[in-house]
């Protein structure tokens, strides 16, 4: 099991890293249904905003998910809520490092709060955001 509210504190923090390949986005295009022309389809992806294609800005919040199930709290955990920005673009082959850090707890409610980011090799943060948890009880 992973850490109860009474084992977490404030400004603790865990890390989980992942290169996004091409497998990846077209796996999650067809496990989400989402085959957008910008994830899936370089020539129309050429043509938007981005001059190329994107990762899902879903799939990297996922790599959140990964952290608060896994690591902090762990196993266990129930996940609430969860609010993002999307900031920056994640294409095939960057890194991004998801970290979450325990910003609040609310030991009554057995209710962590979190500041969530992801950040790609170059330290440029592409997602933050704030997510809600019920750390595991033992």
């Amino acid at each position: 099991m992973g850490y109860t509210i009474g084992q977490l504190a404030v400004g603790q923090t865990a890390s989980f890293a992942k290169t996004v390949t091409e497998a990846d986005i077209c796996l999650f295009a067809g496990v989400s249904g989402d085959i957008n022309p910008a994830h899936v389809n370089e020539e129309y992806a050429a043509q938007t905003f981005f001059k190329g294609r994107i990762a899902h800005g879903m799939l990297s919040a996922g790599f959140i998910s990964a952290v608060l199930a896994m690591q902090l709290p762990g196993p266990g955990t129930i996940y609430m809520g969860q609010d993002l920005k999307f900031l920056a673009p994640v294409r095939p082959g960057d890194t991004v490092t998801a970290t979450v850090e325990v910003t609040g707890l609310n030991p009554e409610k057995n209710i962590a709060v979190l500041r969530t980011t992801c950040t790609n090799q170059k330290g440029v943060v592409v997602i933050d955001g704030q997510a809600k948890v019920k750390p595991p009880v033992k």
